[in-house]
């Protein structure tokens, strides 16, 4: 995979060590639109500062073709993020729904946090009724005993009714509380599902692929392949990022199709495919057949009818060993990957 505009634009700058590795943080910042928070700034260091080292690698992988990190994949590199305003926002639609599933969540939380108010003050409104309740049939009781049982029937029959209407409204109060307390957990198992959701593909994200694995047998025979979108930055480049993510798209529906294993935008343009009980090489020939039908199709922007060329991509697959951790197996299946594009892309490449 080739360096990301983000690590190399500033590559002709300033003569002076410091002030090059300066401007280049900088531009690095801007390229994945972080604000210039001292968190932000030490992970950029990191990265443009050391450029051989395997988190600067790990970064150029990710952010091959122009594709931005995301606040998970600075995590998972060991960096630290900071809410606040970014150098620039964008507008683009992967943005946009990332921003809408945000502001979703939090409404869903403040809605729950009402809903526990509104609970707990039904709870409190039947618990002072049934106090009240108790207090006057007490007093009830002590009058018949001084005035005689047929002097307190009235007063009994009175509080009796009247604690039928009581009853009659905390069941009410309680049966609403119930019904949105249903409609909220309906609406929390959603969110759940969209936290594990790529906004753009609708396939799974990475959280949802490694916590598929992770919750895996620990004997159970598994195979993965990551696959990347060759020359994507050239496709943006070329036909604009709109066309980009319909390409995405168009890949991840072809991936997603396939029955049996776990598809999921890993990031960017990559993907990765998990594969249960699925011997290496039966695995590639998946991959290699999937790559195929992708590459067959003639893909035209919409607006103009415009040729994009030949959609490819490159995969590396790796079947897991006895006793291997899910990051050694991926990291296996990734160097498989960089072997398929140093070899000239469009290819599947098994790990020895």
């Amino acid at each position: 995979m080739g360096r990301s505009n983000a690590m190399n634009a500033v590559d002709a700058g300033p003569a002076n060590t410091g002030d090059r590795i300066f401007a280049r943080v900088g531009a690095f910042l801007a390229a994945h639109r972080l604000s210039p928070d001292p968190a932000h700034y030490a992970f950029a260091y990191e990265v443009v500062a050391n450029a051989g080292g395997a988190i600067a690698q790990r970064v150029a992988s990710l952010t091959d073709g122009g594709v931005r990190l995301t606040t998970q994949d600075i995590a998972l590199l060991g960096g630290r993020t900071v809410a606040g305003a970014p150098v620039d926002t964008g507008n683009d639609d992967e943005a946009s729904a990332l921003t809408g599933d945000a502001d979703a969540h939090q409404a869903l939380i403040e809605r729950m946090m009402m809903q526990v108010d509104g609970f707990d003050d039904t709870m409190r409104l039947v618990h002072a009724e049934a106090n009240d309740f108790g207090r006057d049939l007490q007093r009830s009781a002590d009058s018949m005993r001084e005035l005689g049982a047929e002097a307190g029937i009235e007063a009994i029959a009175r509080l009796t009714a009247d604690m039928i209407d009581r009853v009659r409204l905390a069941e009410q109060k309680l049966d609403t509380a119930l019904r949105e307390t249903e409609e909220l957990r309906s609406a929390l198992d959603e969110a759940r599902g969209s936290a594990r959701t790529d906004p753009l593909t609708d396939l799974p994200n990475r959280r949802a692929f490694d916590e598929a694995f992770a919750a895996l047998h620990r004997d159970t025979p598994v195979t993965v392949a990551i696959c990347d979108i060759d020359h994507f930055k050239r496709i943006n480049d070329s036909f604009g990022h709109a066309v980009g993510d319909r390409v995405i798209r168009m890949v991840a529906q072809t991936l997603g199709s396939e029955k049996g294993p776990l598809v999921a935008r890993y990031g960017g343009e990559e993907f990765a495919v998990l594969f249960e009980g699925v011997p290496l090489d039966e695995a590639a020939k998946t991959i290699e057949r999937l790559r195929s039908t992708i590459a067959d199709r003639r893909p035209r922007v919409r607006e103009t009818g415009e040729l994009i060329g030949t959609i490819s991509f490159s995969a590396g697959v790796a079947e897991g060993r006895v006793g291997e951790g899910r990051a050694a197996l991926m990291a296996r299946a990734d160097a498989a990957l960089y072997r398929a594009k140093d070899q000239g892309r469009a290819r599947t490449i098994t790990a020895p």
